[in-house]
């Protein structure tokens, strides 16, 4: 039996490939959502609350960590749910497999972050990533943590889906809080659920990150165009939001500020080196292309129940 923490896109995608292995799932959320499956239990509970994520992973192989509290709630949610998911493991004896990014890196020269990159973060969002890991790591469970860039996919959040999906549904230009044309990592959804399913059964990921396989870095503006072309659109206009917008208007609005504080990682080269997973598992990146036709996909559902 594997427990899976979170059902979103990571969360349900690694619940899937697992039964269909023929595995057991139990998906813990607060609201007890998730796929529907016949192998698949989903059960309404706080992952804080170590006495009752302890019960549900007793016998587990395997604890998936795919929660993701909102940026305004990091300090508050995720040191709780990362040590009781920490002590359910040491209880069960399970794997502990995280969902994890490159906060913990900070600015490295030229962008460019292998697993090898020192954790060199000083926001308070990349301090408290570097904090689970070492708390992961010095419990004495067996874990890992496979990181990945900014995600693709239906279902994923983030510049693509928030700032550049809704102007070409719109057909007006687009303002990015970005250096539009910068080299950065985008890393599908499905790969990262590959890449935590994978890595969790070999002894050989254990004990450390692994990033995880991603396509060749591309320019926001260079994304643009391939899904527009892809979907037949007309390739968008994307104008460069000057940096410190953001940033003031993260004096009075809290998200604004969250999202301010991780900005280098899109006004500069952002550059995720996955050469190392690829060579040690044998793990190869899913072509751009899929994701991208995927997000299409939902996009026009999503627009066919609306109107």
């Amino acid at each position: 039996m594997h427990v899976v923490v979170g059902s979103g896109p990571i969360g349900s995608t690694v619940a899937r490939l697992l039964v269909e292995r023929g595995e057991r799932v139990r998906m813990v959320t607060r609201s007890g959502s998730g796929p529907e499956h016949q192998l698949i239990e989903r059960v309404a509970a706080d992952a804080s609350d170590t006495r009752r994520l302890t019960e549900l992973a007793e016998g587990a192989e395997v604890i998936y960590n795919c929660a993701n509290p909102k940026y305004t709630e990091w300090t508050e949610k995720w040191f709780p749910m990362n040590n009781a998911m920490i002590a359910a493991a040491k209880s069960s004896g399970a794997v502990y497999a995280i969902t994890g990014n490159l906060y913990g890196y900070g600015t490295q020269p030229g962008g460019h972050m292998t697993e090898e990159s020192p954790l060199a973060a000083t926001g308070r969002k990349g301090r408290i990533r570097i904090q689970m890991w070492q708390d992961a790591l010095s419990s004495g469970v067996r874990t890992f943590e496979a990181r990945a860039s900014d995600y693709l996919g239906a279902g994923a959040v983030g510049v693509f889906s928030s700032v550049l999906l809704p102007a070409i549904s719109a057909g007006r230009a687009a303002w990015a809080p970005a250096d539009v044309d910068a080299p950065h990592t985008f890393t599908y959804t499905g790969d990262m659920a590959r890449t935590l399913v994978e890595l969790a059964r070999d002894d050989r990921a254990w004990g450390r990150a692994w990033h995880v396989p991603s396509p060749k870095a591309i320019s926001i503006r260079e994304l643009s165009n391939r899904y527009c072309d892809l979907t037949g659109q007309p390739h968008l206009t994307i104008h460069k939001l000057p940096r410190f917008v953001m940033r003031t208007a993260g004096l009075a609005v809290p998200m604004a500020r969250e999202l301010a504080e991780m900005d280098y990682q899109f006004y500069a080269p952002f550059i995720l080196d996955s050469s190392t997973t690829e060579r040690t598992f044998g793990l190869t990146p899913t072509d751009l292309d899929v994701p991208l036709h995927e997000t299409a996909a939902s996009a026009k559902a999503t627009a066919a129940r609306t109107m």
